[in-house]
């Protein structure tokens, strides 16, 4: 620790002797900085907040009838791409920054200014922006952030209806290209079906479904037909054998000599039954209910009376009348039985014969139709989307759904942003009296001396035999401490100096002189 510092010591007594060198630097250096940064062009700053409010009572109201795209991650994009090289040469022309640009290396140089000046930020709760710009000009700065908020509020809504109108024509172009898939399904199905007439499908059942439908209706009717020739051979039976069976007449009972009068009784007895159930004997529908039967059966009794009595030789011939009107009605129930079973016969044969083509058919007419279903509900959605897109430029067009809000419009600013010549010119006296320590390092180095005999040996590595010791008169000690005074009144006068500027540049500002 004793070698460092005593090394330290050593440096600090050989840039000692090099102080005036130092004093002078420093002094060059000092007003040399206070000069430009007083030099130093002032900046003036504008701004301006914005909210963007995308809460509109319309989005619940419209969700799933109208498309509602995400309208705040477009802002949040449009925030971020607002400092691009189209807008800035928008906001160059909106600003008539371009008045004074003669070249494109002067246009460029200008871009490439206004790109890294220009901040866009958000500040704290939701959607809330500022934006801020720095020039030379406060007019030029209002301009730009002005120019800045109208591109950023019309760009939004902007984009938003050119994709709107885009999504639309995309929609308007596969509406026209589905209808035309479409019809061309519809004309290939509909000659399919005139090509191949017999051999569809019917009611969604496919070829082996029918042709079992035909089976069981063939046996069906096999069935039928065999018990109805049985019931035919019976009463054949009947007409040709001894086995025929004759009623004696009947009772001079009234029934059975009127079925239709003796149904209409049965069923008023019923009814009578049932309001007999609900009401008492009084009711006037049971008394009309009773009239009315009393009546049917006097009508009963005297159609009797008047039936003429038939003997028993009749009686048998009418029996075999009879026999052979059932006999008559069981071959014509035979003959329609034949006929149905020799249908069902036909069409089952045509069916087993075409057993290859039909199911060909039948794939062929499943494809065709599957494609027509496809482009048909394509068709069907991309109207409904179309529907949907119009109503939402309709939604748009007719209320703000986004509303830009300005809290803070862009001011003409009084006072300059920067530079901060007071925090400038106290760095730059800083930097003067560390750069004239550094001269004399510099100095110390380039023209080394030996100030101890500690030195001259550590340096030499040679013994040291002796050292001669300077003796200063007064004369000599009195003078160097005035050098040593005006040494440090130098300094005190450019700290002095210091104050004078900073003085000086607040009460006579830089635009005294413009």
């Amino acid at each position: 620790m004793s070698e460092l510092l005593a090394q330290l010591s050593s440096i600090l007594r050989a840039a000692w002797n090099y102080r005036w060198y130092a004093l002078v630097s420093s002094w060059v250096l000092a007003l040399g900085g206070w000069m430009f940064v007083y030099t130093m062009p002032d900046r003036f700053e504008s701004s301006a907040r914005v909210y963007v409010d995308t809460q509109s009572m319309l989005k619940p109201l419209m969700n799933g009838i109208a498309i509602q795209p995400n309208i705040d991650q477009q802002i949040a994009v449009m925030s971020k791409t607002l400092i691009s090289r189209p807008n800035i040469e928008k906001v160059i022309r909106m600003a008539d920054l371009d008045l004074k640009i003669k070249t494109p290396e002067e246009k460029e140089r200008l871009i490439d200014r206004l790109i890294s000046r220009i901040s866009i930020n958000p500040v704290g709760r939701e959607n809330l922006f500022v934006i801020a710009y720095e020039d030379t000009k406060p007019e030029s700065a209002r301009n730009v952030v002005q120019s800045l908020m109208t591109i950023f509020v019309e760009g939004s809504l902007g984009d938003k209806r050119k994709d709107a109108d885009t999504a639309r024509r995309f929609l308007d172009e596969q509406i026209k290209t589905y209808e035309q898939k479409l019809v061309q399904a519809e004309n290939s199905l509909k000659e399919f079906k005139r090509q191949h007439i017999g051999q569809m499908p019917e009611d969604g059942k496919d070829y082996y479904s029918q042709l079992a439908a035909v089976g069981a209706a063939l046996n069906q009717a096999k069935l039928e037909l065999a018990e109805a020739q049985k019931a035919r051979d019976a009463l054949k039976s009947q007409l040709s054998g001894d086995d025929l069976v004759v009623l004696p007449p009947q009772s001079d009972d009234a029934q059975g000599l009127n079925p239709e009068l003796d149904s209409r009784i049965q069923s008023l007895k019923k009814n009578l039954d049932s309001l007999r159930l609900n009401y008492t004997e009084q009711h006037p529908d049971i008394i009309a209910t009773k009239r009315i039967i009393e009546q049917l059966e006097e009508q009963r009794k005297q159609e009797a009376k008047g039936r003429k009595p038939t003997n028993y030789g009749g009686g048998q011939n009418g029996a075999i009348q009879q026999l052979k009107v059932a006999l008559a009605d069981a071959e014509a129930k035979v003959a329609g039985l034949s006929a149905r079973v020799n249908e069902y016969s036909n069409r089952y044969n045509q069916f087993k014969a075409a057993a290859n083509a039909i199911p060909q058919v039948e794939a062929d007419f499943t494809q065709l139709n599957r494609d027509y279903q496809v482009n048909k509900q394509n068709y069907e959605s991309l109207l409904a989307r179309r529907e949907s897109a119009h109503l939402s430029g309709e939604m748009d067009a007719s209320t703000n759904v986004v509303d830009f809000r300005v809290i803070d419009p862009p001011r003409l600013p009084n006072q300059p942003s920067a530079p901060n010549r007071p925090l400038l010119m106290t760095a730059v006296l800083g930097v003067a009296a560390l750069g004239g320590a550094a001269v004399a390092l510099l100095l110390s180095q380039l023209r080394p001396t030996f100030n101890s005999r500690r030195e001259l040996r550590d340096l030499t590595g040679l013994p040291i035999l002796g050292s001669i010791s300077m003796i200063w008169t007064k004369e000599q000690k009195r003078r160097a401490r005035r050098g040593v005074w005006v040494y440090a009144g130098c300094y005190g006068a450019l700290v002095l100096a210091f104050g004078a500027v900073m003085v000086f540049q607040s009460l006579v500002p830089r635009s005294a002189f413009m």
